[in-house]
């Protein structure tokens, strides 16, 4: 099973969009600051989550996610 996940930050007005093959190690590595790109935004609130069978299915619609008409659609999902 694979993961497309939003986490934002509780410090800063900040979030990221992933995935992973493994939440809760992924969730893990980002709060602990193993993430270099999240680092500075740490620590983090998991706030979306959708589950695919496949990777590549999963790398799809993180990609989407990072497009403006992602991000839309994920802000009306989330708000």
């Amino acid at each position: 099973m694979y993961y497309v996940y939003v986490l934002k930050s509780t410090i800063k007005p900040w979030r990221y969009t992933g995935s992973t093959g493994d939440i809760k190690q992924r969730l893990a590595e980002h709060n602990t600051g193993q993430s270099r790109a999240t680092r500075p935004y740490a620590p983090f609130q998991l706030i979306y989550l959708e589950k695919y069978a496949s990777r590549p299915e999963a790398i799809r619609r993180e990609l989407y996610f990072k497009t403006g008409k992602g991000r839309e659609d994920l802000d009306r999902m989330i708000n």
